[in-house]
């Protein structure tokens, strides 16, 4: 069996059965702190989001999103798991109980929650909140249908779930929820939506538990805007004195107008039953609910009419992939025709809602694609920045100036990180060689500064950080022949660094520079301490430490890089070859 390849961006704190979500960055600069605040805790596919309780990792990538991922097993093979929701919505439900527990304590409410799972449904759909008289139940997306009339409870819907005008009309506003990434959390913020009216959004703490339920802002202004206050749903039904027969005709009439005007079929077909049964009134008002009646049957059979028109078009455009007509139409179909669907009508919507969504994974994909072959581009543009600076620099880096110098060796190594793979083994070493040399010319420039800064403490300073060839005049460079690169006497020394091939150096190999200043230095000493029996010589005694190390690049003179600064066996091997052999 194949895993699941859909990328994990939420996961819980401490164990499997832990209620503690977290999400994971999107962005590789953001996951190397996540990883550092959270260096002592583990990270596991919740039993509460769905996942299978295994542990998980992080996974850092610069092309692409940062991910978790299942820690494999002791076979090395990839774990599979049957987790259904992964994105970063995913562990939803538990953000929203934290925060609603949170926010009631806040209040001095107690509650109790559940994570109900109606009919089989994924866990994550439902959050049940229940306190002492009422509750809420709040719904992350479409599994579940949220129940109206049920007594004591009020539903929350999340912003995918849809909600047909009429029940705005009816109950005045429904609320929603909504939670927005912050770091590595996700805030709830709760709506009131109402009919004609834009959703409007609020923090928890803005929010109460009132009779009438949960309570915003919005609600208190769209009550007051009201006559009539809407039923509670919390409290026993109350005894409400009709009002005489040509009142109500008054307010049904009045109610029809307003309906069609916004084109309510529901609510067009139910006042007009109730005119139908309104049998107290006569004259002339009872002629304006016959005449308002009669009007509104012509006007829901042009509804009707017009209704068949436009799922015919709907269908029509899915079967042409006209995806610009199909959303449009899906649209103005969920506004005015969400109500009692036929079979038929709810298969084309199901099937409209499907081409939207393949068309949107092709619009990504196609975007992926483009961004891919940019960067792709951009990574052959620097590939080919980074030759020019190498050639550039070989020819006439050391010998021009040190500013120079080292802001060229900058584009060269910002060139070579965009270059990425691009870059092979050998520019790769050719540009750690000039950041190396880049940084040896920074810290002489330093020097220079302090010389400045500090007259008395420069002959010191310079002597210990100046380099080999600012020691040795240049007339004196090649009196010597090289150790290095075996150039006779008088001869300049050539490349054999894998820095550029067998071309001549503008500068001799720092072992050559050493023996020169080895010879020089000797000199002195064995002309005071010689016995006056024997003749003078300057020839130095050499050491494996005055050659580069090949293995570390260990400079002369300069012990290597292993735990002890004992010299590495090629270094030994190379400080032989050139001084021991016959």
């Amino acid at each position: 069996m194949r895993g699941d390849k859909r990328q994990i961006q939420t996961a819980v704190l401490g164990s499997a059965d832990s209620e503690e979500p977290l999400m994971l960055p999107l962005e590789a600069i953001e996951l190397d702190a996540f990883r550092q605040q959270h260096e002592h805790d583990t990270f596991w596919c919740g039993l509460l989001l769905g996942g299978c309780g295994v542990r998980l990792t992080t996974k850092l990538y610069t092309d692409r999103v940062c991910h978790f991922a299942h820690i494999p097993g002791l076979d090395g093979l990839s774990h599979h798991c049957g987790r259904s929701a992964r994105g970063v919505a995913s562990a939803d439900h538990l953000y929203v109980k934290s925060a609603a527990r949170s926010w009631l304590r806040s209040l001095e409410e107690e509650a109790d929650f559940d994570f109900a799972r109606p009919d089989g449904v994924a866990i994550g759909s439902v959050v049940d909140i229940r306190l002492k008289t009422r509750g809420l139940r709040v719904h992350l997306d479409q599994a579940v249908a949220p129940v109206w009339e049920e007594d004591g409870v009020e539903p929350v819907l999340g912003v995918s779930v849809p909600v047909d005008r009429d029940t705005l009309i009816r109950r005045w506003y429904v609320h929603r929820v909504r939670l927005d990434s912050e770091g590595t959390a996700r805030r709830v913020r709760i709506g009131t939506e109402a009919f004609a009216r834009p959703t409007e959004w609020f923090a928890l703490d803005e929010c109460e538990m009132t009779e009438r339920g949960l309570s915003t802002p919005a609600v208190e202004q769209i009550v007051r805007s009201r006559s009539v206050r809407p039923a509670s749903p919390w409290g026993a039904g109350r005894t409400v004195k009709t009002p005489p027969a040509h009142v109500r005709a008054q307010t049904l009439l009045r109610q029809l107008a307003e309906a069609r005007r916004v084109g309510s079929v529901v609510v067009v077909t139910r006042v007009c039953r109730d005119m139908a049964a309104l049998t107290e009134v006569e004259g002339e008002l009872q002629d304006q609910l016959s005449g308002a009646v009669a009007a509104a049957d012509r006007w829901l059979e042009e509804q009707a009419q017009t209704r068949q028109e436009l799922f015919h078009d709907l269908a029509q455009a899915i079967a042409w992939q006209e995806v610009g007509q199909v959303c449009p139409l899906l649209v103005r179909a969920n506004a005015i025709a969400s109500h009692d669907r036929t079979e038929a009508e709810m298969a084309i919507a199901d099937d409209a809602a499907e081409c939207l969504d393949t068309h949107a994974r092709q619009r990504q994909a196609e975007v992926a694609a483009v961004r891919a072959a940019q960067a792709e581009e951009r990574a052959r543009d620097e590939a080919d920045r980074v030759k020019k600076l190498l050639d550039t620099l070989e020819s006439r880096g050391i010998g021009q100036p040190r500013q120079a110098m080292r802001e060229m060796v900058k584009d060269l190594i910002c060139a070579a990180a965009g270059a990425g793979a691009y870059v092979d083994a050998q520019q790769r070493k050719q540009v750690e060689l000039w950041r190396r040399r880049a940084d040896g010319a920074g810290a002489l420039a330093q020097i220079a500064r302090q010389k400045r800064a500090s007259p008395p403490a420069r002959a010191a300073r310079l002597k210990r950080a100046s380099l080999l060839h600012e020691q040795v005049g240049r007339r004196s460079w090649f009196k010597e022949p090289c150790p290095r690169c075996d150039a006779a006497k008088g001869r300049h020394c050539f490349n054999d660094d894998d820095s550029g091939g067998r071309d001549r150096r503008p500068l001799p190999h720092e072992e050559r520079l050493q023996l020169i200043i080895s010879t020089r230095n000797a000199r002195p000493e064995q002309t005071t301490q010689r016995p006056p029996s024997q003749p003078q010589s300057a020839s130095p005694v050499w050491r494996v430490k005055d050659v580069t190390c090949p293995e570390c690049d260990a400079a002369p003179g300069s012990n290597c890089t292993t735990p002890d600064g004992r010299p590495h066996q090629r270094r030994e091997t190379h400080f032989r070859r050139r001084f021991h052999s016959p």
